[in-house]
């Protein structure tokens, strides 16, 4: 479901400013083993020098538009202890099975002062908002689709932050983006604009979706 929500206006929105953020935070992380976990919409590694990308994807994700590297669980990767450099997930935490065991086999085949690259939906925004309402609607028997994609669940940035630090993590740095309203219409959407322009400074956290650096 999130593949279709992907090639809809709100998605490629989204698609844009998260690739753009991934370009600008991977270029000066080195090392030599890069692995993105999920979401093959997204080239998260292209702006990375490591000589070894690897994509991997779960087993139900086979009609995707990249072809992966390997197909895995994302809570039991296939990679020895201390092994990769540096890890990007795109969403991969709100569609795991277990968001917990997830996070602590990336810290298991990190290198030490390897990097973890996350990417999320944030519910303290508009758009999380909407799915909220959304969601409640649907409970109380009524009908319409929802904004976002059904499966997964959210997962709050400092929430997050939190779990990386219980797993000695040290966060080194985030960001929000995608502040405009959600609409469905690429034509709506463009009017907001302005609101990306002036997010980051009169409503940061607002966001609806964030980016997180951590270090192992």
């Amino acid at each position: 479901e999130l593949a279709q929500w992907l090639v809809t206006p709100p998605g490629q929105y989204l698609l844009a400013w998260e690739q753009a953020q991934l370009d600008r935070v991977v270029a000066d992380l080195f090392g030599f083993h890069a692995l993105q976990l999920g979401m093959p919409e997204l080239d998260a590694l292209r702006g990375n020098r490591m000589p070894h990308h690897w994509l991997a994807r779960d087993s139900g994700s086979a009609t995707q538009p990249r072809i992966a590297a390997l197909y895995c669980d994302t809570d039991a990767l296939p990679f020895p202890e201390r092994s990769v450099d540096l890890v990007v997930l795109p969403h991969t935490l709100e569609l795991a099975r277990d968001p917990h065991l997830t996070l602590a086999e990336v810290e298991r085949v990190l290198v030490p002062e390897g990097r973890v690259v996350i990417l999320g939906f944030n519910p303290a925004s508009l758009w999380g908002l909407r799915q909220r309402c959304g969601r409640l609607r649907q409970r109380l028997g009524g009908r319409g689709p929802l904004f976002l994609p059904r499966p997964g669940a959210f997962i709050g940035y400092w929430r997050l932050r939190d779990w990386l630090r219980l797993l000695s993590f040290e966060v080194e740095g985030g960001r929000f983006g995608g502040y405009r309203p959600p609409l469905g219409s690429e034509g709506w959407l463009a009017r907001f604009a302005w609101m990306d322009r002036i997010g980051d400074r009169w409503w940061p956290v607002l966001g609806s979706i964030y980016m997180l650096v951590a270090v192992k």
